[in-house]
């Protein structure tokens, strides 16, 4: 008999819901900066490897979730950085997957 519970998944909380749900199931977003100088601009940017350096914030791949966490402005909290960030790159993104998986019949 093993005594060994079975490994669970990292969870981790959505930005946007604040529901918890594995790690697997989210996605990263970071801080990204581009350009340099004044005229510096920090974007957030879909880490879907979770492999760019930095602090990271989980959200679920929904444009519900997204705009919850844009309006509530929690990604300076999350990502300790004082913003504004730039939210085309990410909005974008999420919007092309979620189309992409409307198109598929994603989850059904």
């Amino acid at each position: 008999m093993n005594d060994r519970a079975a490994p669970r998944p990292p969870m981790r909380t959505c930005v946007g819901c604040r529901a918890r749900a594995s790690r697997f199931d989210l996605l990263r977003v970071v801080a990204v900066e581009n350009g340099t100088g004044p005229e510096t601009a920090v974007v957030l940017t879909p880490d879907r490897r979770a492999r760019l350096p930095g602090r990271g914030a989980y959200l679920h791949l929904d444009l519900r979730c997204l705009d919850l966490a844009e309006r509530r402005r929690v990604f300076r909290r999350a990502l300790r950085l004082p913003g504004p960030f730039d939210m085309s790159v990410l909005r974008q993104w999420v919007e092309q997957q979620v189309a992409v998986d409307r198109g598929t019949g994603g989850g059904d």
